[in-house]
């Protein structure tokens, strides 16, 4: 049998074959995958997890979010990406922020394939698993060493602004519609939150 005639059905069992079991992925295993899967895909500890794709609520703030931090962070020198694009926390650990921030273009934790860390991220809080972006993002972030965590909650119209002290997040605000939020790390920078959701509804 040549590579003509071999069918579709063929070559999905072939992938299978190879592909690695659940907790025997590696690193360069998932980076491999998620470069090709078209989906958001995240990976921990040798199992990597699908994540749902977003809803147009999720991707109108983000959309919001990503114009004024990319308007804000790129004059001055520094770069913002959206998602998908991985983030390693650390070996055997993947996440994919839906925005990430380094504040100085040079700087060598870039990579073409995925960033060895970040200075800020963002997440819209999904409503398939909101734990997911409170508590188990909130760890992993801290655990990268990452100054600030985001967290645009569409629910309760709310973004919570953490700031990294030694190894763990404190609260630098909790902000609500009526509120400016404000960061910790980036000077100068704000946004009205009631526009950040009300965005959503003018399209």
């Amino acid at each position: 049998m040549n590579a003509a005639t071999t069918s579709q059905e063929a070559v999905d069992a072939m992938l299978r074959r190879a592909a690695p079991r659940q907790g025997c992925w590696r690193d360069d295993d998932y980076l491999w995958l998620a470069a090709r899967c078209g989906g958001l895909v995240e990976f921990t500890d040798g199992r990597v997890e699908e994540l749902p794709m977003p809803t147009e609520m999720h991707q109108l703030v983000l959309r919001f979010l990503d114009r004024l931090f990319t308007a804000h962070i790129e004059p001055r020198g520094g770069i913002v990406l959206f998602a998908a694009f991985p983030l390693r926390i650390r070996e055997g650990k993947f996440r994919e922020p839906d925005l990430l921030a380094i504040l100085d273009d040079s700087d060598p934790r870039r990579a073409n394939t995925h960033w060895t860390g970040a200075d800020l991220v963002v997440e819209v809080v999904s409503p398939d698993n909101p734990a997911r972006d409170y508590i188990e993002k909130r760890t992993d972030y801290a655990e990268a060493a990452i100054p600030e965590y985001w967290i645009a909650d569409p629910r309760s119209e709310t973004i919570t602004v953490l700031a990294l002290r030694a190894d763990a997040y404190t609260e630098h605000g909790v902000f609500r519609r009526g509120d400016t939020a404000t960061s910790s790390l980036l000077e100068g920078f704000a946004l009205d939150v009631a526009a950040a959701f009300d965005h959503r509804r003018r399209g």
